[in-house]
């Protein structure tokens, strides 16, 4: 039994190579492996026989990348939800358990196909690459990313292609990619396997350098306008304290009107078109309603004095529900409220809202203490002022290139996105949320202002440029010269949307007609 211990352990070791790989391949890593990660666990997929077997080795996949990929839940947790640190490991391994459930059933939907109806080998590796991409684009996660951001990540040109395919037809791209390589590594004795590889690499440095001109190609733009971002670090504490009424809502206030206006003051030769601080940056109710409250008047005499219009986050309430929303106003220089604001539409499950509590809201006493906020409308209408046409998103609305397209549908000439990642720590959430909210820039060729209370704040331009970034947890303001364009031109991207998602499934019903046809 002894001798068959290290035997048993040895089968696993593929399983967990692949995590190790997808692991270390995502952000703030660069994505050495990305295009090879899947073959370990794709070879130890096409040697089981037994479905409790396949599903194992992909929960270990997921699990190993996981816990590598995605540790700042443990941090979330013990911030978030205010657990000791050792509950917050357990939670931490519990969420590396279940995140992502993608990988075991990729291999669970291949291993009863290929049960049924008896694949060849190129046919099941096909089918296995092929349902392995579509479980991954349409597994529901709490962090919707994918493989393609940490091109983006690593400043790799490949990630210009994403005005064509978006960052889901880069991560589909990268996936098959491993379908290649696992060939070529099956055949690495024989000629056919070394250029396999060698195609593979000369195909990948091909692309790089389409990107390179992708970008050089851009249209030069034609206007532009100097904004002042803000981020004040404001402790959870106090944000908390503020939003319950005990205290710090006019040191917080404060604290936003000091950096702003020391940093006006250190550049007394800029005109500023406007200031942009974070997600619920204010700290109490703004809107028409509360115009004549103490924090609202304080800040409406600030920016008259300073003629300085502003975009912040803050809380209001929806007229038909009474509920709290999330939401982004526009001031204009002598502090008034431009209408429309924009309220948060994607909310964050049981931080925001409890999932099916509309179908039955006897939930609502179970967790009393979850957000109850109102949506808003979604991405119908964009913030206007002084002739800019302005995209509003709130936090992690970002990570949704349906809505970001919706705004350039719209026709904003930039995207303005206020978020709050404080509840994540310094390590991976910060660089990985920051990419992926700057994503959206690059698939639709706007510039990006991304403002956060912690880090990391800063500005992208429609060609993918990132310029000064912000450090994290710390307080900071910085001024901004953002070139844009007047009309931006819709990007391949942008009108043909459902390309890529209509060629993986079209892909999976010929590959699957095809073993269909050979079985009869």
């Amino acid at each position: 039994m002894n001798n068959d211990l290290p035997a048993t352990a040895k089968i696993w070791q593929l399983p967990a190579l692949s995590g190790f790989l997808i692991g270390t391949s995502y952000i703030p890593f660069p994505p050495w492996a990305s295009l090879f990660c899947f073959v370990p666990l794709w070879l130890f997929w096409s040697r089981q026989t037994r479905l409790r077997d396949v599903l194992l080795g992909g929960l270990i996949t997921s699990f190993v990348f996981t816990l590598i990929g995605f540790n700042w839940m443990t941090y979330l947790l013990h911030e978030f939800a205010h657990l000791d640190w050792p509950v917050a490991v357990i939670g931490m391994i519990i969420y590396a358990l279940i995140g992502h459930l993608f990988v075991p059933l990729a291999g669970l939907l291949w291993f009863i196909g290929q049960r049924k109806f008896k694949w060849s080998k190129r046919l099941s590796l096909g089918l296995m690459a092929i349902i392995t991409v579509l479980s991954e684009a349409y597994s529901f996660t709490l962090f919707d990313w994918n493989f393609g951001y940490s091109w983006f990540g690593a400043d790799i040109p490949l990630y210009q292609w994403a005005e064509f395919i978006g960052f889901s037809g880069l991560s589909a791209a990268t996936l098959l990619c491993n379908v290649p390589l696992y060939i070529a590594w099956q055949k690495r004795k024989q000629t056919a396997g070394k250029i396999i590889a060698a195609t593979v690499i000369a195909g990948f440095i091909l692309l790089n350098v389409g990107g390179l001109w992708l970008k050089a190609r851009l249209p030069q733009p034609d206007a532009s306008f100097t904004t002042l971002l803000v981020q004040a670090s404001t402790e959870n504490s106090e944000k908390m304290a503020a939003e319950l009424g005990k205290g710090y809502s006019k040191e917080i206030l404060n604290r936003y009107i000091t950096l702003t206006d020391n940093a006006l003051n250190s550049h007394p030769d800029k005109k500023i078109d406007f200031a942009l601080w974070p997600e619920t940056a204010f700290p109490a109710l703004l809107g028409e309603p509360f115009k004549f409250n103490a924090l609202p008047i304080a800040l409406s005499e600030f920016l008259k004095y300073k003629q300085l219009p502003l975009i912040t986050g803050a809380y209001s309430v929806d007229e038909k529900s009474r509920l709290i929303t999330n939401s982004l106003f526009v001031l204009n220089n002598d502090g008034e409220i431009v209408p429309p604001h924009y309220s948060k539409t994607i909310l964050l499950a049981f931080g925001e809202y409890i999932p099916g509590e509309q179908f039955f809201p006897e939930i609502r006493n179970w967790l009393p203490e979850t957000g109850h906020f109102a949506r808003g409308s979604g991405p119908t209408s964009l913030l206007k002022w002084n002739g800019y046409k302005m995209g509003a998103q709130i936090c992690y609305e970002s990570l949704f290139p349906g809505f970001s397209r919706s705004l350039a549908q719209l026709g904003a000439q930039f995207i303005v996105n206020v978020t709050n990642d404080s509840w994540y720590g310094t390590w991976q959430e910060p660089y990985q949320h920051m990419y992926m909210t700057l994503a959206r820039g690059i698939e639709f060729r706007r510039p990006v202002l991304r403002v956060t209370n912690t880090g990391i704040s800063t500005v992208s331009l429609a060609s993918g440029e990132i310029l000064e970034k912000s450090p994290v947890h710390q307080p900071w303001a910085s001024v901004y010269e953002v070139p844009y364009l007047k009309n931006p031109p819709v990007t391949f991207y942008q009108r043909w949307f459902w390309l890529v998602p209509g060629l993986l499934w079209g892909t999976l019903i010929l590959l699957f007609s095809i073993g269909l046809k050979k079985r009869q």
